[in-house]
């Protein structure tokens, strides 16, 4: 029975090939040699009917009509109202699936028989399309967005604090608002590609809301000194002042938020006359020279202490080549444009810190004002330790034959320090906590002269000679100066003798005048007789 149905179904299926292969041969439905080349009725791509067409020129058509796209207005809803427009070939549209041309055309036309008669029959039932597939270039899009739309973006203005007449006075900022750029980019390739209608668009791109930072409340709340600190610059000559004064004045009114991490070297530099330095003593090399800005670590150190007195987070501080002398040791920050040396901290609170810096009668002042949180028995303290002191063991002489005798430039010893800072906490009283929150290592340096050489008097070149052979810069100093005196008194000596010669000059030339005149008159006088009748 099973081998019965199998051959009817053999049978069948022959003579259902034979009925459609004589369909189609029947001379009256054949179809010309150029007509296998076009593509059949009722196949599109999109909206266009590609019936009738070659592959070559349903790839044509559709090129043109996507031509025709490239031109449709795009226009973006920036921020605020403003609006972009761009047309659709600037955002690098193309078609990606020309090769579904290719299928179009090849249907009904390969493949057996029986695939080729099923697609045709299809096609009398309903339509075949193919999807238009166009993409767009992101780097194009981005390009539009960055460079046209983000020029509108308004950027957010924090809420702020300033100090004037020892009054703080709050300015309310502003929300910021901006282009999401790569939101907008996916959301712009998602509207093209997918949900576009082929006419002119308006787009509204994403943007992103960014609230000042802090509230006016918050603001409100600074009014506590949460550490203050001063130090003198009474003994530094003009320019060292002036370089203290400014770098007070740059760091003055900052205004830090929780997690804001301050640098005090980007806050004051650069170091420029622009900027308000001039040439001042600084170390270099275990040397005292004069650059722009020296005494600037003064600034630096004298927040340090304001900044460990309010307990916030110090992330880097270096301590000084050689020891100063305005603070203890381990108490000091450097800044060093030329080694990298910064201090940084970080507002280390829950509420924003003021930091204010003043400069009075040669005194430099920094205090840090916010909201306290700490229990009002809570006191914190610092205690420098000197751990090692090294004295210099020698001096140093330095003959040039640059300056004259008799001058001489001395520069001080420094003795070398290790040392370190401890932080002691009291609660109510009763102390609860000690460490060691640095360690330092100061040079030592020892004392060293420069000495002129330069003369052409053989005695005074002896006599310094020697004084500089003899390792002491006492005595190079007692030798220049009486060397200096010696040629001072000499000078005058030579001057007075001068203005002597000079004097008995000028008196020899005025009684030559005098003779001259009473030779003169005489001569006028005898003239005169002789004219008489």
């Amino acid at each position: 029975m099973r081998k019965s149905g199998r051959r009817i179904g053999i049978i069948a299926l022959a003579i259902l090939l034979s009925v459609i292969c004589a369909g189609m041969l029947q001379p009256s439905r054949a179809v010309a040699a150029s007509d296998d080349e076009v593509i059949l009725e009722g196949v599109y791509m999109g909206e266009m009917s590609l019936a009738g067409m070659t592959a070559e020129e349903a790839k044509a058509s559709v090129s043109a009509f996507v031509e025709e796209l490239k031109q449709k207005n795009i226009t973006f809803g920036a921020v605020g109202d403003h609006y972009v427009s761009v047309i659709a070939g600037d955002l690098g549209l193309t078609w990606v699936n020309e090769s579904d041309i290719d299928a179009a055309a090849a249907l009904g036309k390969k493949g057996n028989i029986v695939k080729r008669y099923k697609a045709m029959q299809d096609l009398k039932h309903g339509n075949k399309v193919y999807d238009l597939k166009l993409a767009l270039d992101r780097d194009l899009i981005k390009s539009v967005l960055e460079e046209q739309c983000a020029e509108y973006d308004i950027a957010s203005v924090n809420n702020t604090i300033t100090r004037v007449d020892g009054q703080f006075v709050i300015e309310e900022g502003q929300a910021g608002e901006r282009v999401n750029v790569e939101e907008s980019l996916n959301q712009i390739y998602e509207y093209i590609t997918n949900g576009w209608n082929y006419q002119d668009a308006s787009i509204d791109l994403a943007i992103d809301v960014s609230e000042p930072k802090g509230s006016v409340e918050d603001l409100q709340k600074m009014t506590d000194v949460l550490g203050t600190f001063t130090t003198s610059y009474s003994t530094s000559s003009p320019s060292r002042c002036k370089n203290i004064e400014n770098g007070a004045r740059l760091i003055n009114g900052t205004l830090l938020y929780p997690g804001d991490e301050f640098s005090t070297y980007d806050t004051i530099k650069p170091f420029t006359e622009a900027n308000g330095y001039y040439p001042a003593g600084s170390y270099m090399n275990g040397k005292v020279v004069d650059s722009l800005g020296g005494g600037i670590c003064q600034v630096s150190t004298t927040l340090y202490n304001a900044v460990l007195l309010s307990e916030l987070e110090v992330t880097e501080r270096h301590n000084h080549s050689m020891i100063i002398t305005y603070v203890k040791p381990s108490m000091d920050a450097a800044i060093a444009e030329s080694s990298g040396k910064d201090f940084r901290f970080v507002n280390s609170w829950e509420n924003p810190i003021y930091i204010e810096g003043v400069t009075q009668g040669k005194q430099i002042t920094f205090t840090i004002y916010g909201m306290e949180q700490r229990d009002p028995g809570h006191v914190v303290r610092y205690e420098s330790e000197t751990l090692s002191t090294t004295h210099p063991d020698h001096e140093i002489i330095t003959p040039t034959s640059g300056q004259g005798v008799g001058y001489i430039s001395v520069e001080s010893a420094h003795v070398g320090y290790t040392a370190q800072l401890w932080k002691i906490v009291e609660e109510n009283g009763v102390e609860v906590s000690r460490e060691v929150i640095n360690k330092s290592s100061y040079k030592v340096s020892p004392r060293s002269a420069v000495v002129g050489v330069n003369t052409d008097n053989p005695v005074y070149a002896q006599r310094i000679n020697a004084a500089v052979a003899s390792g002491s810069i006492d005595t190079c100093k007692a030798e220049a100066a009486a060397i200096k005196a010696e040629m001072a008194a000499a000078a005058q000596q030579q001057a007075d003798l001068d203005a002597y010669y000079q004097a008995l000059q000028q008196q020899q030339l005025l009684e030559q005048q005098a003779q001259l005149q009473q030779q003169l008159l005489e001569q006028q006088a005898q003239a005169e007789q002789q004219a008489e009748p």
